[in-house]
């Protein structure tokens, strides 16, 4: 075998093996290919507007292996000093969807703060069902939560069907 085959094939294995613990990082919180968390929203400005607001790249902070963007220097800073406080329940994925054991994508614009928690739905149609019985289905996500957050969506299929 070559030496520059050896050399191709070294790589694109660990160019595989690289991208798949990034992934296994990020598998209990929900960012896209970038590592951006909630689409780019400002998680804080639920909390301080009362409304979602969509962050810069000018101003971010890491948190769980994600990038949140804020559209402030001001709720940045608020979050860094305490992000548990402002970040998404249940990494960002469906509050609803966590009920039935999914991790399900979410729309930003679908949101509700309970208990100063913020929750995000898949959609506004998801959300007016998680409307219905906000605190049974908070105590049911609860309680999926912690078995499904380390696991991909490909195993919890495997799991629960």
């Amino acid at each position: 075998m070559k030496f520059s085959t050896v050399i191709k094939s070294t790589f694109a294995t660990s160019a595989i093996l690289l991208s798949s613990l990034t992934f296994a990082a990020n598998i209990e919180v929900n960012a896209n290919g970038n590592d951006l968390a909630i689409k780019g929203y400002d998680t804080v400005s639920y909390f301080t507007k009362g409304a979602p607001t969509k962050g810069s790249d000018e101003f971010t902070a890491a948190y769980n292996g994600v990038i949140y963007q804020f559209s402030s220097a001001d709720n940045r800073d608020l979050f860094k000093s305490e992000p548990s406080k402002y970040a998404p329940q249940y990494g960002g994925f469906c509050a609803f969807g966590v009920t039935m054991n999914r991790k399900f994508d979410t729309d930003p614009t679908a949101w509700h703060i309970r208990g100063d928690k913020l929750y995000l739905n898949l959609n506004k149609d998801v959300q007016k069902k998680w409307r219905t019985d906000i605190p049974g289905y908070i105590k049911k996500a609860q309680g999926n939560w912690g078995d499904i957050k380390g696991l991909t969506e490909s195993q919890i299929e495997k799991v629960y069907e």
